[in-house]
């Protein structure tokens, strides 16, 4: 075995299981863990402790991490729900906050205080859709009419925001138009994938397999997901377009072909949700933490000064839009959707690293767009859900936008 150390991957796994548990023994229960978790690694890292650097373990388990968690994004996508109404609705919001984006990140640009004006738009556009669903599920409304549209607006601004990156930056150097060609050639390998194995799927004999291997050591459907996730992001390097969009399309196919209408694997999903949430993402998270350059943020009062700036873009960018709500959910509804549309960071600390590695974001600036993504998880749900409390005590007789 090669002499690889592995007592900084022992810190980062104590860290990864005591900030759930802390927070849960704490009034701060409803703080979603990963903000801790950066937060913590921050604090174990090289710009507070220096205990704990990126060796090889910490590496490997980190880039699994992001590939379970777009993975697991992946498989929230409800596509049969993005359609008619509803898609004309989320599809117009996310539109708007492109094109928003584009003149924040013109801006920003024309006033020398970012490299590359589209990639900050492509990150601005974002919204996080592993922190809205649990925000809505705590409050009871991940199943109403207004959480399904909340829930539509962050998997197209998900879906949306990974495409472009994945489109315009990808760490292959070729052209839009090649990468264009070759998302299309993704796409269309992905859509033969999925004919295949719902083919497969009707084979009894197949079927019969799967059910009887599936609760055995062989695991055998966590095993083909796996496999799918490895071949998607394999292929997604492979055709110089950016890994992680290997990965979310895995998780959306996975979702297409696995609808198990019969109920006969009702623990699969847990399954998985226990080994990305349980093993690889915490370690994603807190890595992206000891990553973080603290020095830089408080290297000048303008990096300090852009966190502000980039959370209220984030707010303008990914809340104003979603006032095109207003017909469907009143306007109380729709501040609050939009303020849980404007809460982002595992995109934004993904995009970030990818555009520190391609040169087209500074430290600083990068310090800042995290930190920016750190306080809308930490303020922008919280003050969803309280004025989403306060509509729900408002007496039926008053109008709810009055």
């Amino acid at each position: 075995m090669p002499n690889v150390s592995f007592s900084g991957l022992l810190i980062v796994a104590i860290v990864a299981f005591l900030a759930p548990l802390l927070l849960a023994l704490t009034p701060a229960r409803r703080l979603p863990a990963i903000v801790l978790e950066i937060m913590a690694g921050i604090v174990i890292g090289p710009s507070v402790l220096g205990w704990v650097k990126v060796d090889l373990p910490i590496s490997i388990l980190s880039v699994l991490g992001l590939a379970f968690l777009l993975f697991l994004a992946g498989l929230e996508v409800e596509l049969e729900k993005l359609r008619g109404r509803l898609l004309v609705f989320v599809g117009s919001a996310f539109l708007i906050s492109l094109g928003l984006a584009l003149l924040v990140g013109y801006g920003l640009y024309f006033a020398r205080q970012v490299v590359s004006p589209l990639l900050i738009a492509i990150i601005l556009v974002a919204t996080g859709l592993g922190i809205v669903i649990p925000v809505l599920k705590d409050a009871g409304e991940s199943d109403s009419d207004f959480g399904q549209l909340v829930i539509a607006g962050a998997m197209f601004a998900e879906f949306g925001s990974i495409i472009l990156l994945s489109l315009f930056f990808s760490r292959e150097a070729t052209s839009t138009a090649t990468k264009l060609v070759l998302l299309g050639g993704f796409v269309l390998l992905a859509v033969g994938f999925a004919f295949v194995v719902l083919r497969l799927e009707r084979s009894m004999r197949i079927s019969a397999a799967l059910l009887r291997l599936q609760d055995t050591t062989a695991q055998i459907r966590v095993r083909g997901a796996f496999m799918l996730l490895v071949a998607f992001v394999a292929l997604a390097s492979l055709l110089g377009l950016e890994t992680i969009l290997g990965a979310f399309i895995a998780g959306v196919i996975l979702r297409l072909v696995d609808g198990d209408r019969m109920m006969t694997h009702p623990q699969f999903r847990q399954k998985l949700e226990a080994i990305g949430f349980g093993v690889f993402i915490p370690v994603f998270f807190v890595t992206s933490g000891i990553q973080f350059d603290l020095a830089a943020l408080f290297s000048s009062p303008s990096t300090l000064l852009r966190v502000p700036i980039f959370l209220i873009a984030l707010l303008l960018v990914r809340g104003v839009p979603a006032l095109l709500y207003r017909p469907l959910v009143g306007t109380r509804r729709s501040v609050v959707a939009g303020l849980l549309q404007a809460t982002s960071l595992s995109f934004i600390v993904a995009a970030s690293q990818i555009g520190l590695e391609l040169a087209l974001i500074t430290k600083a600036t990068g310090a800042a767009l995290i930190a920016a993504g750190l306080l809308s998880v930490l303020i922008l749900p919280l003050l969803a859900l309280t004025i989403l409390r306060r509509a729900e005590v408002v007496p039926t007789a008053v109008p709810e936008d009055s």
